[in-house]
């Protein structure tokens, strides 16, 4: 049977190379993390990009859309005018 001398010397060597597996693991995180912030970055910044093109096409859809409503309520609006007062533009035409 082992001694307790020997027994606490294989403890300590257990423990100082699990101190060492954490050290390792520790650098490992950081690493992956460092990694992670800059894939994230970069995800960020597509982002932000492809919501600007949207944002920009959205914006041309809106003013195509108000340009073509103005026009057809404006041509309502002479079709109606020229409806009522029918009798002095024909004369106009004559």
């Amino acid at each position: 049977m082992a001694t307790t001398a020997e027994r606490l010397g294989i403890v300590e060597t257990k423990v100082a190379n699990l101190d060492e597996k954490i050290d390792h693991l520790q650098v490992d995180i950081k690493a992956g993390h460092d990694d992670i912030k800059a894939q994230l970055k970069t995800m960020y910044d597509a982002s932000c990009e492809q919501h600007a093109q949207l944002a920009g096409k959205i914006k041309d859809l809106e003013g195509f859309k108000m340009k073509w409503t103005y026009m057809i309520l404006g041509g309502m609006a002479v079709l109606g005018w020229m409806s009522s007062h029918w009798d002095s533009v024909a004369q106009f035409f004559k």
